[in-house]
Order: structure tokens, then C-alpha cells, then sequence
């Protein structure tokens, strides 16, 4: 059985206080799950303050981001040797705000794919489409570029080892959702295009659904045979909205 994951991205939120509250919050609503995971990825500075929080709690956590290189005159980045400092499980890698903002290629996103599996971190590989990619009909050539780098890069053996997460740019932070057809449609592709050169990964691999996920739609698009959970954003940040997608992947 696939396992299945929700995993809270904060992006740019949160402090101290407002931290607390929220994992106390998530910590005791999600205590009695039993056939999924759940984690957040939450701003460096914060890493420390997590931990402490989530250990010996059935929450993990970890970075949005990571350097692909191991060391050295690279001023304002984060290696995987100081996420591990901190007991971090996972890193998002690729995510489309990196790629769209930042300028991440694909090459760049698996050298990070690499360097997060090197140092024993599960990636969570972001791959998606623009609205205007979708409109042109591209969507599955871009979503088999963007993987095919890093199994290229690593192996595809290598997605044993990693979580792939399907976000349609269109649908990020906009109210847009993709319909759970067009996400299973997607979802489908990934997990095909996979099994051609490796039957067993694909049929194993956890494929997140992100894009608006909220409470309201969560049961919906979790019940579509590929969707193996959700890497959530600003429903994230309300530990209500959170609790209930968490739990709509168990129902």
C-alpha cells in the first residue's frame, strides 16, 4: 500500500508565538491518525523551534528549500547537513514559486533532488504547469521534463526514496482547483510514465496533489485513485482547515 502524506508548506509565515499555537493545535487534532502522515515545512529560522515542538509527536517536519551544494562562499543558503542538524525529514524541492520566482531550472531542482537524498532527507519533488502551458496543451510535456531531469540525475530507483507533488501553477494561491478528474488525469500520467521504466516505483510512489487544497475539497480530490495526499499552503496556516484535509486522506 502507497503511503499517504499530507505535508503543510508555511512558505513565508508564522512566528513564535503564532507557531505554537498552531502545532498544539495540529499535534492534538492529528493524533489519532493512523493511515497517513503528516508533516510541515516551515521557514528555516523556525527548524529549531519545530523540532523541539514535534518530537515524539506523530507530526514531521522539515525545510522548503535546500542548497544543492554541500558547502562553502554561498552567503544566505542552507545546506542538507544543517537540515539534518535538525532532525528534518523532508525538503520540498522545485517548488513552482523557486522555479517561477527564483529562477530554478530543472537542472538546478535535481542537483537539490540529489544533494536531500545524499544526506538521508526525503525530497519532495514539485512539478506543474503554467495556465498558459495548460491552454497549449503542453502540461504533460513539461510535468515529463521536469522528472525526467532528475531521473536522469538520480535513477529513477532514486523516487523509491522521494515524494513527487503535482502543483498546477494556475491553481496555486489563486482559489483555483484543479477538478479531481483533471488532478487524476495528471496524477495517472506521472505514475505510467514511471511505470514504463520501473513498475514497482511507480506503483509505490507517493504523488501529493497541491494546488488549493482546502477542507471543502480535500475528501474529493483524495478519493481519486492516484492522489496520494495533498502539500498544502495556506490551509496550512488554520489548524482547523488542516485537521480536517489530514484527516479526509484517512477516510
Amino acid at each position: 500500500m502507497r503511503k499517504k502524506l499530507v505535508a503543510g508548506n508555511w512558505k513565508m509565515h508564522g512566528n513564535l508565538a503564532e507557531n505554537n499555537k498552531l502545532l498544539d493545535a495540529v499535534v492534538a487534532g492529528v493524533s489519532g491518525l493512523r493511515d497517513a502522515s503528516v508533516a510541515v515545512c516551515v521557514p528555516y529560522p523556525y527548524i529549531p523551534s519545530v523540532q523541539v515542538k514535534l518530537s515524539d509527536t506523530n507530526v514531521s517536519w522539515g525545510g522548503q528549500n535546500v542548497s544543492q551544494y554541500d558547502k562553502g562562499a554561498y552567503t544566505g543558503e542552507v545546506s542538507t547537513t544543517m537540515l539534518k542538524d535538525f532532525c528534518c525529514t523532508y525538503v520540498i524541492v522545485g517548488h513552482s514559486e523557486r522555479r517561477t520566482i527564483f529562477n530554478e531550472n530543472n537542472k538546478i531542482v535535481a542537483e537539490k533532488y540529489v544533494a536531500a537524498q545524499n544526506a538521508g532527507l526525503i525530497p519532495i519533488l514539485c512539478v506543474g504547469e503554467t495556465l498558459e502551458q495548460r491552454e497549449a496543451g503542453t502540461t504533460e510535456q513539461i510535468i515529463e521534463e521536469q522528472i525526467n531531469a532528475v531521473v536522469s540525475l538520480a535513477g529513477v530507483d532514486s523516487l523509491s526514496k522521494a515524494v513527487v507533488a503535482y502543483e498546477p501553477i494556475w491553481a496555486i494561491g489563486t482559489g483555483k482547483t484543479a477538478s479531481p478528474q483533471q488532478a487524476q488525469e495528471v496524477h495517472a500520467f506521472i505514475r505510467k510514465g514511471i511505470a514504463a521504466q520501473n513498475a514497482s516505483v511507480a506503483e509505490n510512489l507517493t504523488i501529493q496533489y497541491g494546488g488549493s487544497v482546502k477542507a471543502n475539497n480535500a475528501a474529493e480530490l483524495f478519493a481519486m485513485p492516484d492522489i496520494d495526499g495533498g502539500l498544502i499552503g495556506g490551509a496550512s496556516l488554520i489548524s482547523g482547515d488542516f485537521i480536517t484535509i489530514c484527516h479526509a486522506l484517512q477516510n
